[in-house]
């Protein structure tokens, strides 16, 4: 997108009104009086009759008119319900080659020692964090009559869409093989799975589609979600609507708040099944993960140096496995506050497991993205903390003893409420609102459609940012 940033107004002045005039009137109080034609006052009686008559006539007959045709909004649950079918946004599900899709299913459960299944409905997609791209795909193949009440209507005929979804399984191919050396043993009658080669013979197939030449791919919806997801071909679908964790590898001229969506990471632990309360959190915080991360993920060390011997704090270095996540869950379900500090990327999946565990997330990633933030206010769930902050010895912990038990009640009810949109598995959960900001997109899908058609390309010599890009500029410490 080529959107260019606005420029910043100056700053405002006072204007300087000039003084009232010293010198003596031309015309006496009296000879003004005389002087001025007498007013009517028939024509004043007759102009408020009128206006009186048009006031009574508005309150009782004006109807307003509904701004909003497409949907009607309940702000209570947020539960977004179509007029009619016609007026939702219209989506043409891509019917890809089976190697983009249960094809990957296969290659890596086959990487993994796994048995060749006979049918696709056998095919499991292995539980992981990066999981939207199944239960997308799977939502879209549901019958159109259990998706009533989505944002996006599936439709059969890709004459009549507005949006195209391409239903790779991009973070899957990304890990499919687990040895990408090419040294890995393997049998000589199968081949090694190569994500880069699968990407490229995507392309390959999307740049034969009409429907992908026909707006150079603005109206085109992928899901990316693991940071390397589609890396070999981002440059080439970055007009599409990217669906996106976060914007940690990605550039400003290929994704932005305005023109992308984020998403959630799938929990890995089991959600909270309790009540609010504190009577069984016992501790005052908890974090296990790696230890040691790259880049921004670096911070997680020097937290381990200052959390470590602090009074009810659990902070333990784990990788991820069924034990480590059964731990995981006794952590989170048993404790106030829950950290999340930066990983190789601004985010990471326990921040998505503190918030099902109604579990206070403590957020120390000062580059940080959040879903669906038009509809939740993170400040009312989460506390913030710069990093700078954060890494003073004692000042983490000293803060979060100053919160109250209200305050983390208070935490904990809101919690409650937004919990839902983290639940990829419920009907009125993510997989819905992930529809519906996509469904948002389309007014500016279609500006920069048309736009597109009509601008000359030219050559930058640095990238020109697509209006609001991903946040470069840190966070407020919100305790």
């Amino acid at each position: 997108m080529n959107l260019r940033p606005k420029l910043r107004s100056p700053p405002l002045t006072a204007l300087s009104i000039p003084s009232p005039p010293t010198s003596p009137l031309p015309y006496s109080s009296k000879s003004l009086l005389t002087k001025m034609p007498r007013k009517s006052l028939l024509r004043p009686t007759l102009v408020l009759a009128f206006l009186s008559l048009f006031a009574l006539y508005s309150f009782l007959f004006y109807n307003p008119p509904n701004y909003n045709t497409n949907t009607s909004i309940n702000l209570d649950n947020r539960s977004f319900l179509s007029v009619a079918d016609n007026k939702k946004v219209k989506i043409y599900m891509y019917d890809l080659p089976r190697r983009f899709t249960y094809g990957v299913i296969e290659s890596y459960a086959e990487a993994r020692g796994g048995e060749t299944v006979g049918s696709d409905a056998l095919l499991k997609y292995p539980g992981n964090q990066h999981s939207a791209e199944w239960y997308l795909f799977s939502d879209l193949n549901r019958p159109g009559d259990q998706r009533i009440d989505s944002a996006l209507t599936r439709v059969m005929d890709p004459e009549e869409a507005d949006l195209f979804y391409v239903p790779f399984f991009s973070s899957l191919s990304l890990v499919a093989n687990p040895i990408r050396s090419a040294t890995v043993n393997v049998s000589p009658n199968r081949t090694v799975y190569n994500d880069e080669q699968t990407q490229e013979a995507l392309m390959e197939w999307l740049e034969e589609q009409v429907y992908w030449k026909r707006n150079n791919g603005w109206d085109h919806v992928f899901i990316c979600q693991d940071p390397n997801a589609l890396y070999k071909i981002i440059d080439r679908v970055k007009n599409g609507v990217l669906l996106v964790s976060d914007f940690g590898r990605l550039g400003a001229n290929q994704a932005s708040l305005v023109k992308d969506v984020i998403l959630p990471y799938s929990h890995r632990i089991n959600s909270y099944k309790g009540e609010i309360g504190l009577e069984n959190r016992k501790s005052l915080l908890f974090f296990m993960g790696n230890r040691y991360r790259k880049e921004g993920g670096k911070i997680r060390d020097m937290l381990f140096q200052v959390l470590e011997n602090e009074q009810e704090v659990i902070i333990k270095h784990g990788a991820q496995s069924r034990e480590s996540r059964r731990m995981a869950s006794q952590g989170m379900h048993t404790s106030k506050f829950c950290l999340h500090p930066a990983g190789d990327t601004p985010s990471a999946c326990r921040l998505f497991d503190a918030i099902v565990s109604l579990c206070v997330p403590v957020i120390v990633s000062d580059y940080i993205e959040l879903p669906f933030e038009d509809v939740i206010d993170y400040r009312k769930i989460a506390i913030f903390l710069d990093t700078y902050t954060a890494v003073k010895p004692g000042s983490l912990v000293k803060l979060l003893r100053k919160v109250t038990p209200e305050r983390i009640l208070e935490f904990q009810k809101e919690l409650k409420k937004v919990k839902r949109y983290f639940e990829y598995e419920e009907a009125n959960g993510t997989v819905k609102e992930i529809w519906r900001q996509v469904s948002l997109k389309l007014p500016l899908i279609k500006l920069m459609s048309n736009r597109d058609k009509r601008i000359v390309l030219r050559d930058l010599t640095q990238p020109d940012c697509s209006c609001l890009c991903s946040n470069h500029s840190g966070v407020h410490t919100t305790l």
